[in-house]
């Protein structure tokens, strides 16, 4: 079963991944409420909607679920650091936020993924395909996929997070014949 994270917690583990590693000098047994002050400080969050203790109880999450490590080290100092597990979550919560920006005025380009990924990679490529369709491309047809903007390297990160690299070309198109549907479902 796939752990679901709150904001807080997926902002703590983005602060942490930002900055590599978390250190606080603290020679508290609260080292945690520490910490949680610490992202409080770096972070804007709404005064009222978040309190060090939720902080504290994200932190304690995500130690339990192996995504982070708190280490004493001898000098008093306490060290927050993300496992490749973690790692690896961080880049589940960049694919949930991928996005691709609109350009105020298109540049009159096709943007067209194709792929050919073989049965062996299949829930790579049911995945690049959900989230081709959440990120609005327009299905050409069942392996070809189309889009007006920019968006090379969203899909070299998608292709790198699946594991499909070598199965998905991207086109760079001036012309797609008959794209009257095309320019009207992108409202162009």
């Amino acid at each position: 079963m796939k752990e679901r994270y709150n904001t807080i917690t997926k902002e703590i583990i983005l602060t942490i991944a930002l900055s590599g590693m978390v250190i606080i000098a603290s020679t508290s047994p609260y080292f945690l409420i520490n910490i949680a002050r610490a992202i409080i400080k770096n972070k804007k969050y709404n005064k009222g909607k978040i309190n060090e203790q939720k902080i504290v109880r994200s932190l304690r999450k995500l130690k339990e679920n192996r995504l982070i490590i708190l280490r004493e080290e001898g000098d008093g100092k306490f060290i927050v650091q993300l496992t490749d597990e973690g790692k690896r979550k961080v880049e589940e919560i960049n694919i949930e936020k991928l996005e691709i920006k609109k350009q105020k005025i298109w540049d009159k380009k096709w943007r067209i993924v194709a792929f050919d990924i073989p049965e062996k990679k299949k829930r790579g490529r049911d995945a690049l395909r959900q989230k081709l369709q959440e990120l609005n491309f327009y299905q050409l047809q069942k392996s070809v996929f189309v889009c007006p903007y920019p968006c090379e390297k969203e899909i070299h990160f998608l292709c790198e997070f699946f594991n499909i690299g070598g199965f998905v070309n991207i086109i760079i198109a001036d012309n797609i014949y008959n794209d009257v549907k095309l320019k009207h479902n992108f409202k162009l």
